[in-house]
């Protein structure tokens, strides 16, 4: 049997399974490639909240990465939750060297308003590490931290990929789930555009979408896609998985990952 496409993640631990590495290997599971992973912090997560995060030392980080990359490969990287402006300069560099497409979810906060991401780790996000990608999946929450961009309305979505873009990802998915009306993304590499629209759904489970969609355009990303194609499929997935989200704990439930599986 050969062996399936391989996608790394780098990325922080959640504890309740929802997001971080946890959403993105059953996500890579769900899409038929061989999910690998760079753990980059353990938080305390539930459907609550984060009750504390802890990241790793940086040496930990890149000892991770150089193991699997050297020995076994990968055809695409993902990025999450990077806490600190030493470990988003690490990774960057590592990504920089590797020679894989590469999809940025510049994480900065959870689900629930915490912080994931050092306010002074902004200016290395920025500079280092939006260069490095194929693909940038910032939500507008993200694009406001970086750019200063706020967005009200889905016109003013041209205008924060703009300034994403001024930081040199190849591609950018701006991500428009929190405006009113249909969720709309807007995926453009300063001249093509791509407007991606499904209907909102009435359901309060969405805990680990960006985990989710950064993963699944990785996955389409290893097995071949173009960016625009990588990106439908990756939406069409999420899609799914938010209308399948179900209740867990007191709060806000994860989607389902494996929704395909359960018809």
């Amino acid at each position: 049997m050969s062996a399936p496409p391989r996608v790394l993640t780098v990325a922080g631990s959640d504890s309740g399974g929802g997001a971080g590495i946890q959403a993105d290997l059953k996500t890579m599971l769900a899409l038929g490639v061989h999910g690998m992973s760079v753990l980059t912090a353990v938080t305390a997560q539930n459907s609550l909240g984060v009750q504390g995060a802890w990241e790793l030392p940086v040496e930990a980080v890149r000892a991770q990465y150089r193991s699997v990359v050297d020995d076994i490969g990968v055809q695409a990287v993902k990025t999450g939750m990077l806490a600190s402006a030493e470990l988003v300069e690490a990774v960057a560099e590592l990504i920089a060297g590797t020679g894989a497409p590469a999809v940025v979810d510049p994480v900065g906060v959870s689900k629930h308003g915490d912080p994931l991401l050092a306010a002074s780790a902004l200016d290395s996000v920025r500079t280092k590490l939006l260069p490095t990608a194929t693909v940038a999946t910032p939500n507008l929450d993200e694009v406001a931290q970086l750019t200063g961009v706020r967005v009200d309305g889905e016109d003013g979505l041209r205008e924060a990929a703009a300034a994403v873009l001024a930081y040199g990802p190849a591609w950018v998915v701006i991500k428009g789930g929190h405006l009113a009306g249909d969720a709309v993304d807007l995926l453009t590499d300063g001249t093509e555009e791509h407007w991606l629209r499904s209907p909102r759904l009435d359901n309060r489970h969405t805990h680990g979408t960006g985990c989710t969609l950064a993963s699944a355009i990785a996955c389409g990303l290893a097995r071949g896609a173009s960016v625009p194609e990588a990106v439908r499929a990756a939406k069409e997935y999420v899609t799914g998985a938010i209308a399948a989200g179900f209740a867990l704990g007191g709060g806000i439930g994860p989607v389902d990952h494996g929704w395909r599986f359960r018809g």
